[in-house]
């Protein structure tokens, strides 16, 4: 995917200053990355887009990110972009995104001084920092954090809306990181890291030059992926990612009996366990998932002694996962606003 590229940066930012003197010019910069240039619903005008600002010092429209996302009417046929920009800060909340608030864009600066954080672990539903029903998501340049460590299932980031994309974010914890759980999902440029099965889920989901890595001292798992039958469209598929830890770990075990995974043109270092895949304690997995690699490369790469059930995929086989064709990218992927407008002020009662 290209960089998304406007006409005339320059009329943007002026746009952007008449708006709002508070909102901070240095957005332009990170507006262009890395967004597809369609989407399936003619009736909303992505270009422009309500804004509302976080910042924790008082100066923006809100001091929490969840005080900006409840600030939103719910309207399951939104008509509107909204684009929460989250000014510098250590968010330390829990945040949900209702099923209700479509088209809901949460950016930060970048990811390394934007950080969303909670601690929270245990139940798998219960546990995540950020939790996103709604369809028509985006998440970019945040860091997104559950601290609760090694005691249980701790999930940073629950993604159970349609049509949901994450732009270089960084997600973070230990066992069940990243709940891929259900719909079309993309990830570009994203850090995510964790030990015990840190991206699971049965969702469809594209990673594109995403850094994987592994906090696992042994046995860990990247992938657990839950695809229950061979009709279902659901897999996870990692194209251009690099792959690194300490300790071993597994690329994926079966959380579903037709778990569905492939690496293509990948690094992967020797982090990587020689057999590549795992079973999960259940042999009878063997003849039904889908594991594939597809020129992969790096010391952990070599599939000498990788398990006989996994798949050296052919160019044939392949073609299906190494384009946004396998999420329906071109039907919802969609450019970052250029133009941006307050919300209207609610009348007093």
């Amino acid at each position: 995917m290209g960089l998304y590229i406007t006409k005339s940066k320059h009329y943007i930012l002026l746009i952007i200053k008449s708006q709002s003197s508070r909102f901070s010019s240095s957005l332009q910069s990170h507006l262009h990355s890395s967004m597809a240039s369609s989407s399936s619903s003619s009736s909303i005008d992505f270009s422009t887009a309500i804004l509302i600002r976080v910042d924790q010092s008082g100066k923006g429209d809100f001091n929490k990110i969840q005080e900006a996302i409840e600030s939103i009417p719910p309207n399951l046929n939104n008509s509107q972009l909204y684009f929460i920009w989250v000014k510098p800060g250590v968010y330390r909340e829990k945040v949900v995104i209702p099923v209700d608030k479509p088209y809901i864009t949460l950016s930060g600066t970048k990811a390394s001084s934007t950080i969303l954080v909670w601690s929270d672990g245990k139940d798998l539903l219960d546990s995540p920092t950020l939790t996103v029903f709604a369809s028509d998501f985006v998440c970019r340049f945040l860091t997104i954090q559950n601290k609760f460590g090694t005691g249980g299932q701790a999930v940073a980031v629950r993604v159970a809306g349609d049509n949901a994309a994450f732009y270089g974010c960084v997600i973070t914890s230990y066992q069940d990181t990243l709940l891929d759980d259900d719909g079309n999902h993309y990830f570009k440029n994203c850090y995510i890291e964790g030990a015990t099965d840190f991206i699971c889920g049965n969702a469809s989901s594209l990673y594109e030059r995403c850094h994987l890595h592994s906090l696992s001292p042994k046995n860990g798992s990247i992938t657990a992926q839950k695809r229950t039958s061979a009709t279902e469209k659901s897999g996870f598929i990692f194209l251009g990612c690099k792959l690194t830890g300490s300790g071993l770990t597994f690329l994926g075990r079966p959380w579903g009996a037709y778990s569905r995974v492939v690496f293509a043109y990948s690094f992967v270092s020797d982090v990587v366990a020689p057999q590549g895949w795992n079973e999960w304690r259940d042999p009878s997995k063997k003849d039904t998932v889908y594991y594939g690699e597809y020129k992969c490369y790096g010391p952990g790469a070599d599939r000498k002694k990788r398990v006989k059930w996994s798949k050296q995929l052919s160019n044939d086989e392949a073609t299906v996962f190494l384009s946004k064709d396998f999420i329906g990218g071109k039907e919802w992927l969609r450019p970052a606003p250029s133009h941006f407008k307050n919300a209207p002020k609610s009348n007093p009662t």
